[in-house]
């Protein structure tokens, strides 16, 4: 039995969920696949995997076993690319996810002085809203803007922070009267970002120091940023928005800003990329161009 390449199927498995996109990952057929688990829990004398005809999940010693060899695995790939990366430069193809609004008014802007700095890479950018899965859809890193990461077994480094502002048009509160208080929001037409974890639930802290809750109303909700700002720009409504993206526009007076005394969560920028990537050369010069770059600039 070839125990290494045993523990590598036995990750593919455990990461993808199907025997068959773990051969695909792989190279080899899912029958490959899983004659390697089957030898590996032969050679252990232990199940690994409860398996169905539609479904499996890791038994109690194939847990154990799996946290084992998936750091060991990661040394040795680690060891790999140290000898092989000590003089590679960065090249190939980089795909990256973000959402739409960081990458349009960020992303895109700073992706020129980064490709004049690594000329032999080529980027693949996808800017959606919606939660990717890294290694399903091939992507090497992805950003978040979010106030709390769900759990993962991705590797997440913190970049910065985005202050979150409570805007309108100046139409807008001319028609309908500027709040005081976080409760005179319930007299708004207020605008939800939908991908939010709770999207109508805005929670604000007080001059004082006290923490005040408002369950919001309002007759548009959307998972895009950007369409939020461009509502908030034609009067609809009051918007939560990351303050990069409404900068412009605060700037122009098009947009002015609610409850300026009342603070909102700041929102948290992360890079996130697979435990198996995270020294690649690609990965490794993207993450630190980022963290560079906003270790020396506001956006707010």
């Amino acid at each position: 039995m070839d125990q290494l390449a045993a523990l590598r199927a036995l990750r593919r498995v455990v990461e993808l969920g199907s025997f068959t996109k773990a051969g695909a990952a792989l190279g080899v057929s899912h029958t490959a696949v899983s004659r390697h688990v089957s030898h590996l829990e032969a050679h252990l004398g232990a199940q690994l995997l409860n398996r169905t005809t539609r479904r499996f999940a890791l038994t109690e010693a194939g847990q154990r076993y799996y946290d084992a060899s998936r750091q060991i695995l990661d040394a040795l790939d680690a060891a790999d690319r140290a000898a092989a990366e000590q003089q590679a430069r960065p090249a190939g193809s980089l795909r990256i996810n973000a959402p739409m609004a960081f990458g349009a008014l960020e992303l895109a802007h700073w992706l020129p002085p980064f490709l004049a700095r690594y000329p032999e890479l080529r980027i693949d950018l996808v800017c959606n809203d919606r939660i990717v899965d890294l290694i399903e859809d091939g992507f090497d890193v992805a950003l978040r803007l979010t106030s709390k990461l769900p759990d993962s077994t991705l590797i997440a480094r913190r970049l910065a922070s985005s202050g979150v502002a409570l805007v309108a048009a100046p139409a807008y509160l001319e028609r309908h009267g500027a709040p005081r208080t976080p409760q005179d929001l319930l007299a708004h037409n207020c605008l939800s970002y939908t991908l939010a974890a709770q999207p109508r639930d805005w929670d604000f802290t007080g001059p004082d120091g006290a923490a005040h809750h408002v369950s919001v109303q309002g007759n548009l909700q959307a998972n895009t940023g950007i369409a939020l700002r461009a509502a908030a720009v034609g009067g609809l409504g009051i918007a939560a928005a990351a303050a990069f993206t409404v900068r412009d526009e605060l700037a122009r007076g098009e947009l002015v800003r609610v409850l300026p005394d009342y603070a909102i969560a700041p929102r948290e920028l992360y890079a996130l990329y697979p435990q198996n990537r995270h020294l690649s050369p690609k990965v490794r010069a993207f993450v630190d161009f980022a963290a560079e770059l906003y270790r020396t600039r506001r956006w707010d």
